[in-house]
Formats: C-alpha cells, sequence, structure tokens
C-alpha cells in the first residue's frame, strides 16, 4: 500500500464531503479512491468512515486521523512549494481579510514593506471582525485574533495579542482603582460585543457576573471606539494591547488589574490547504511572520 497515496485519497474523500468528488479532484476513479481508503483502514485495523449510498460519516478514530493525516499531507506540499518559490517569482493579486482595528493601527507599514519585497504582487485588502469564510469568500490569507479551533484550514501563528484592563487616570481619581476583580461590581464597563469569554478568563466572567449592576456600561463591536472612550473617561475597557498601548505609553491610559490579566489570545494567518500554494501566499506568510517583533512593538510601553 502507498499509504502517502492513500493518506490523501482518505483526506480528500473528507474534505469533499463524497468519492465521487474526491475521484474528480484526484483525477482518478471512484473504484481506486474507495480501495486505498479501505487498504487505510485495513492496515490501521480501525474504521475510519461509515459510508452510506448518499452520505459519507467520520468515526472517532476517522476524526483524530484527518487532522493529523491533514497537516503531513500539508507539511509535505509545504516542503515542496517552499522549493518551487525559489524558482517562481510572486505575482498576481493577494486577497486579505483582517480585523478592521488590527488593520487600521498596523497593516499599512506591512503591506507597503511586502509591496517593495514583491512589487509583481497586487493586495486586495478588506476589513472585518466577523468570521470570514476563506474558501467561500475567495480569499488567499485571513487575519484571525483568538483561541483558533481545529480545523481542515492552515493556520499560522504570527505574534501574541496580549489583553489588558484599563482606565484613564482621571477615571481612577474620580472612582477608585480597583485591587481585586470583586472591586469592578461599581465600575461602568467598556464593553467589546465580539469578546471571547474563554480568553477572558476570570476578570471578563466577573464582569459578567449577575451580581454586577451593568445599566450603565457601553458596548460596541469596535475597540477604537472604547478605548476613546476609556481615553476620555467613560469607564474601563478590557482592550488589546495592539490599540491601547500607545494609550497606556502615553499614560492617557493605565493599566489595572496586571495580576488577573488574562491569557494572550494570537493573531493567526490562516490560508486553506492547496497542492501547490501560491507563490504570492507563501511569500506574505514568510514575510508576516516575526514582522511585528517578539514582543510585539505594541507592547514595549513598559
Amino acid at each position: 500500500m502507498d499509504r502517502i497515496n492513500a493518506m490523501h485519497a482518505f483526506v480528500t474523500v473528507v474534505n469533499e464531503g463524497s468519492f465521487t468528488r474526491a475521484a474528480d479532484r484526484l483525477e482518478m476513479s471512484p473504484q481506486l479512491v474507495s480501495k486505498y481508503v479501505s487498504q487505510l483502514e485495513q492496515h490501521l485495523g480501525a474504521r475510519l468512515l461509515n459510508r452510506t449510498t448518499r452520505m459519507i460519516h467520520l468515526t472517532e478514530a476517522g476524526v483524530s486521523y484527518h487532522q493529523k493525516a491533514q497537516q503531513v499531507l500539508n507539511d509535505i506540499d509545504d516542503i515542496e512549494s517552499q522549493i518551487g518559490d525559489l524558482q517562481t517569482q510572486a505575482q498576481g493579486l493577494l486577497r486579505i481579510s483582517a480585523p478592521v482595528s488590527f488593520a487600521i493601527h498596523h497593516m499599512a507599514p506591512l503591506l507597503s514593506e511586502f509591496q517593495k519585497a514583491h512589487p509583481g504582487v497586487g493586495i486586495d485588502l478588506q476589513l472585518n471582525d466577523r468570521k470570514v469564510d476563506v474558501i467561500e469568500e475567495g480569499f488567499d490569507i485571513v487575519l484571525r485574533i483568538g483561541h483558533l479551533k481545529s480545523s481542515s484550514l492552515i493556520a499560522k501563528r504570527i505574534a501574541p495579542v496580549r489583553l489588558v484592563m484599563c482606565a484613564s487616570p482621571g477615571y481612577l481619581k474620580q472612582y477608585g482603582t480597583p485591587q481585586r476583580p470583586e472591586d469592578l461590581r461599581d465600575h461602568r464597563y467598556l464593553r467589546y460585543s465580539y469578546m471571547d469569554l474563554d480568553a477572558s478568563q476570570s476578570v471578563y466572567r466577573w464582569l459578567q457576573s449577575s451580581g454586577r449592576d451593568n445599566s450603565s456600561d457601553m458596548i460596541s463591536n469596535n475597540g477604537d471606539v472604547l478605548v476613546a472612550a476609556a481615553i476620555a473617561g467613560a469607564g474601563i475597557a478590557l482592550q488589546p494591547t495592539f490599540i491601547s498601548g500607545s494609550a497606556i505609553e502615553d499614560r492617557k491610559l493605565q493599566v489595572i488589574l496586571s495580576e488577573y490579566e488574562p491569557e494572550p489570545m494570537a493573531l493567526y494567518a490562516v490560508y486553506a490547504h492547496r497542492q501547490l500554494l501560491a507563490s504570492k501566499v507563501r511569500s506574505f506568510i514568510d514575510f508576516i511572520e516575526g514582522f511585528f517583533g517578539d514582543p510585539p512593538y505594541w507592547d514595549q510601553f513598559e
């Protein structure tokens, strides 16, 4: 049995949702695809797929094997793509989706430097805070912030994203500086409506708890608005330092409850697996990695 071909056949069947579509993608007969999958199951001693006349369903073993097999195939393709990129100049239109505030604050210098290094690549940058479908919406790369769950997409970690609780010195002078999460009960909170509960851990869950009067909170789906409101003395904000860092450095905002700071999230470059990754995509991934520094320049305010 050719284990790589069998693995590739299985992963393609899962990704395409049927043996017929997988056969079309692989340019082989459905019978051969089925044979590869059966041989793989026999080799592993476990059923990976439950088949019906119309649908396929992954078994528990199939779910686990699919994730690991996808990564193995991605690694193989990456090695081959990197070799091919040595012979191919990056060119064409690169479609990127990025979070609104991050892009406004940090993407322009990155894209300018990237195009200087790769003048044959055009950029189409779309800003959106919702979860963009990389494949359905035709993006080459999607930048996402959070704790990403496993999927068939490839995610490259680019930089940590630190969340800090902060308020203006004037606000803290007037209402007091919280020393513990319980002290937040009587404060006004500037809440980001897309905040990830898991990422924010105890501090954010406390802010959302039923024991706190939140009738005077401000809610927005844009972090820049909330940081500006915090600078103006409207309340306390939990925001990433890529937005709030410059205001903290300029002492317009003061970090509080630093010992309860949530676990950092991360900025990821997410892209769909392709058998041969386009040179423009590979070039951008290589370029953005390490561009923002370690730690990122927006965290160098302390």
